[in-house]
């Protein structure tokens, strides 16, 4: 498996050349830290309405992009012949749609247009923005995919073919034809990560200017990618695109409630800056005495993480917007510690609320500090503390690979997002069919993970509200198949208890034993169902009739129903 992981992991990127490295403009060293460095470091960051600042995604696209502006922003960081086959794709991907409009009466061209300006804008390289320019020149035209590779080489192909939907009248409903296209993308995906971001930047630009559509197309489509291009961004680290596409989504889904939510947020900015500027000043003052450099930022709030708290929590508006989030970005891992010690020197820690995402990162390779103190009044603050590298790499992600020319260091998120991929393939290959398999990964997908230890203290990632049964098919297949029972912290526990963060588990095997049915009833992996479904599809039908007769059996001792009182005619029916 690690053998397989590595390999995936050289070849995500493999062949894509990084931004060159360059030389790091300015170096900080012991003798910066003067007063007036730190004075000047230590940033204010009440704005000018005294408020925390609020995510604001597009949702009306007043510039409409054009062949112009793609150049010379590609001009900026690609040669001259990459700069030179992106405008023969843009004239290519210009005739094969000329004659076709969007439903807002724009030409079709400048859709591609937009999605190649955000893949520009995220410094992807001259194949990438080849494939987003002609991303839907094989689905909506008459072009054939070996012209397109003769013209443009295969892996530009490859990458559209990848994001391209398959003809729906081959597919009995448009949800398998919807399934089986996914399936199509995140099998290319698996050998290309460039071909969903492609699919992303696709997406976005879509969601941005979706007001046109019916409501009832805006809100499948809005729903869709919360289900299943959301949790993409998450795990591949995308944090902006991540915001954003939430925003839009709920936007989109739910227009009202996000307009009367946005509403009373921008009504009640400014009726909290005598707390926030003290806070402020009590975070801006202390660091320095412990000779930490940092940034203090105020943490982005969005309407639809508002709207979650108030859902998920039963808060009331007030309650879910008297939240006060800031951000302390360090030079150093060190620091880090540091800061946490002089905040609880500062403020009291809330019991439980403290998490550390350096020591164990997130699967998508976040890294950070969380804590939450009760500040001055009895006010909650949550802070998270993080290095530059951490903060670069949480806010864009797999995209720090091509987007930063210092040298960061991405080599443990590629190891991630490769381990992902390898999860996805494993489960394609045990599902029954595209259904199955969407069924199967919408639970992986969903970012809301915890964090297992394995008796050997490695970090086991799952679905939150998984069991011990969900660990053991991750740990191995074998270790899956052969469960019978399991230790959490060192005792005996139920297979279908719910595992917690931090909890160690101990698989208990038997060489003899095999899945039983009624796991499925419990597991929430997407992994651990496909493998349990594939392995009573494997079974003989002899033994398939076993294993549902014990299931039964075991199902009517659980009820306290006497089997034996059933007649013959009711069993013959």
């Amino acid at each position: 498996m690690s053998e397989a992981v590595n390999r995936i992991g050289s070849s995500i990127l493999g062949g894509i050349a990084p931004r060159p490295v360059l030389p790091v403009a300015q170096s900080y060293e012991e003798e910066d830290y003067d007063d007036a460095y730190l004075n000047k470091r230590a940033d204010a960051t009440v704005s000018a309405v005294a408020d925390l600042p609020l995510f604001s995604p597009v949702t009306e696209v007043k510039h409409i992009a054009t062949s112009a502006d793609l150049l010379a922003r590609c001009r900026q960081y690609l040669s001259r012949s990459d700069v030179e086959t992106i405008q023969r794709a843009f004239r290519y991907a210009d005739d094969a749609h000329l004659g076709q409009f969007r439903k807002s009466g724009e030409a079709y061209i400048t859709h591609p247009l937009a999605v190649a300006s955000i893949l520009a804008d995220w410094h992807l390289d001259a194949t990438t923005i080849c494939a987003g320019l002609m991303h839907d020149v094989l689905e909506d035209t008459g072009i054939a995919k070996i012209e397109m590779a003769e013209r443009f080489g295969i892996e530009v192909t490859e990458l559209v073919d990848g994001v391209s939907k398959l003809d729906k009248l081959r597919f009995s409903s448009n949800e398998v034809a919807q399934a089986e296209s996914f399936r199509k993308m995140l099998l290319a995906m698996s050998r290309d990560v460039r071909v969903i971001l492609v699919k992303l930047a696709d997406r976005l630009h879509n969601l941005r200017t979706l007001g046109v559509m019916r409501p009832e197309k805006r809100h499948r489509i809005g729903k869709e990618t919360v289900e299943i291009y959301v949790p993409i961004a998450h795990r591949l680290g995308l944090n902006q695109v991540f915001r954003e596409l939430q925003e839009l989504s709920f936007l989109n889904m739910y227009p009202r409630r996000y307009q009367i939510l946005k509403d009373n947020v921008l009504n009640s900015r400014g009726n909290r800056r005598a707390i926030l500027e003290r806070i402020l000043r009590e975070t801006r003052e202390i660091l320095p005495k412990h000779r930490i450099v940092a940034q203090v930022q105020g943490r982005d709030k969005t309407i639809y993480g508002i709207y979650n708290r108030m859902k998920d929590s039963h808060q009331s508006f007030s309650e879910a917007l008297d939240v006060y989030g800031f951000r302390i970005i360090v030079r150093t891992r060190e620091e880090c510690y540091l800061t946490l010690c002089a905040l609880h020197q500062l403020y009291k820690p809330v019991h439980h609320r403290f998490k550390d995402f350096i020591a164990i990162p997130k699967s998508n390779g976040y890294q950070s500090l969380h804590t939450t103190v009760i500040g001055p009044n009895g006010t909650a603050i949550e802070y998270q503390i993080r290095t530059t590298q951490m903060h670069r790499i949480d806010e864009m992600g797999i995209l720090s690979h091509w987007l930063y020319n210092d040298g960061l260091d991405t080599t443990e998120l590629q190891s991630m997002v490769a381990a992902w991929l390898q999860s996805l393939m494993e489960i394609q290959r045990t599902s029954k069919d595209s259904n199955e398999f969407l069924e199967n990964i919408k639970i992986d997908l969903f970012p809301d993970r915890v964090y297992i230890f394995t008796p050997k203290s490695k970090i086991i990632s799952l679905p939150q509200g998984s069991c011990a049964v969900d660990f053991a098919y991750q740990v191995h297949t074998d270790v899956g198949n052969k469960t019978v029972g399991c230790k959490i912290n060192g005792e005996i526990g139920c297979l279908s208890k719910t595992l917690e963060n931090g909890d160690m588990v101990e698989i208990l095997t038997d060489p003899n034993a095999q899945p039983d049915p009624q796991w499925l009833t419990f597991v929430r992996s997407g992994k651990a169902r496909a493998e349990v479904r594939q392995y009573l599809r494997s079974r003989s039908h002899e033994e398939t009739v076993d294993i549902g007769r014990k299931a039964m059996e075991k199902a009517a001792q659980d009820a306290h129903f006497d089997l034996d009182g059933v007649s013959d005619e009711v069993w013959e029916n």
